[in-house]
């Protein structure tokens, strides 16, 4: 298996603001904020919640900025406050949490930015569709990327390809190696130049090369997450989805990481956050349970690894034996990732009763997206090459 070989200071506020399920033409950042205007990205729509999400922008000095949202019922709201009773402000990145709006209600949210310099110049972004997740909705519409490794190409024609949903799950390896801080905000906040999250606001799952680099731990400055840690959980519509962190695919006292990662414990963390997160009634009584994570927690041929020789993991042995009993005892119905630069689905066994669908690589010949829906007849998922192709399908049942 050939996977190697790649092309290519913050502060957070609250308010009041799910996808319209449309999507405006292409917009890069650099065509409506030039390359010193004050607003370096476009504001991204990220964590979507069912009372509101976080909106996250870069900036080219220090700055302060809100959120303003008007609602389709006439509601309007501004999120001009962090936790600690400043307006939220950065010299680089400024994040503001949005709050108290209504599931599956339809917004329309901007931002507004003022530096912090004599000149005062001001920003306010263009006005862009929001709809908060809704739980208790009939059906729901996702879609999923996977190991973009900021190749220009395949971002480009992934966000054409990809139609509008009630999110985007961007799954891990977003980079290649974190080695220059200045790579962090248009990797994630303006990917080849454009708002990945219109129409569909963006989570975000951490991949092996996304911890890579010295700048690695100030990812976490520009991505939100709804727990602010690196696993979460969310519902839209008729299922239940569980994000976690796979961590490295070597074990953490592997001389190339520098003694800079600790996922043995993460993992420890997160099945014991599992074991309560499935007992809450939301996930308890899910028709649907998915998972995503960027290593597979299955794979076609698992043979030992010697990583003393190079070796590296396919699948992520060390998290499926933390997550396993716990993932049997949900009824997880599919797990969902990449790494691998290769497509595959593997059904489940009776050993491992939840199957595996893994997306394709960077480079545009072997990229895919995955389109995900569900209603009360079933589960679907649907990936594609950026031809449109369609690769694999496969569906579920509701569970009992």
């Amino acid at each position: 298996m050939k996977r190697r070989g790649f092309l290519g200071s913050v502060t957070g506020g609250v308010v009041a603001g799910a996808a319209g399920l449309t999507r405006a033409a292409e917009t890069p950042a650099a065509a409506e904020t030039p390359a010193q205007a004050l607003r370096t990205t476009a504001a991204v729509h990220m964590a979507p919640r069912a009372d509101g999400l976080e909106v996250v922008w870069a900036v080219s000095r220090l700055a302060r900025g809100w959120v303003e949202w008007k609602g389709s019922d006439g509601t309007t709201g501004k999120a001009h406050e962090d936790a600690y009773g400043f307006v939220p402000q950065g010299d680089r990145i400024v994040r503001v949490r949005v709050s108290g709006l209504k599931p599956g209600a339809t917004y329309q949210v901007r931002t507004v930015t003022e530096s912090g310099d004599a000149a005062k110049t001001r920003d306010e972004s263009p006005w862009k569709n929001f709809r908060p997740l809704d739980g208790k909705a009939a059906t729901t519409k996702f879609v999923v990327w996977n190991d973009t490794h900021q190749n220009e190409e395949t971002l480009k024609r992934l966000h054409t390809a990809t139609p509008a949903a009630d999110f985007l799950l961007w799954n891990g390896d977003t980079c290649n190696n974190w080695d220059k801080e200045e790579w962090l905000a248009p990797t994630l906040l303006s990917p080849a130049g454009q708002d990945v999250s219109e129409g569909r606001p963006m989570f975000v799952v951490w991949g092996n090369h996304d911890v890579r680099g010295k700048w690695a731990f100030k990812m976490p400055e520009i991505i939100a997450t709804p727990s602010d840690r690196p696993f979460y959980a969310f519902r839209s519509g008729p299922v239940a989805f569980i994000c976690l962190h796979t961590g490295e695919d070597k074990p953490d006292d592997h001389p190339s990481f520098g003694g800079r990662v600790a996922f043995e414990l993460l993992r420890v963390q997160q099945a014991e956050w599992m074991k309560q997160v499935i007992q809450q009634p939301e996930f308890r009584d899910a028709p649907y349970r998915v998972v995503f994570c960027h290593i597979p927690l299955r794979w076609t041929k698992e043979n030992p690894k010697d990583y003393a020789g190079g070796g590296y993991d396919d699948f992520s042995r060390f998290s499926r034996e933390a997550w396993h009993d716990v993932l049997v005892q949900w009824k997880t119905q599919i797990v969902v990732s990449g790494h691998t630069h290769q497509t595959a689905w593997i059904p489940g066994t009776k050993e491992f009763p939840y199957a595996q669908l893994v997306g394709g690589g960077p480079k545009p010949q072997a990229a895919t997206f995955i389109e995900g829906t569900a209603d009360k007849s079933a589960l679907k998922f649907t990936m594609k090459d950026l031809d449109g192709k369609v690769l694999q399908e496969v569906s579920f049942k509701a569970l009992a």
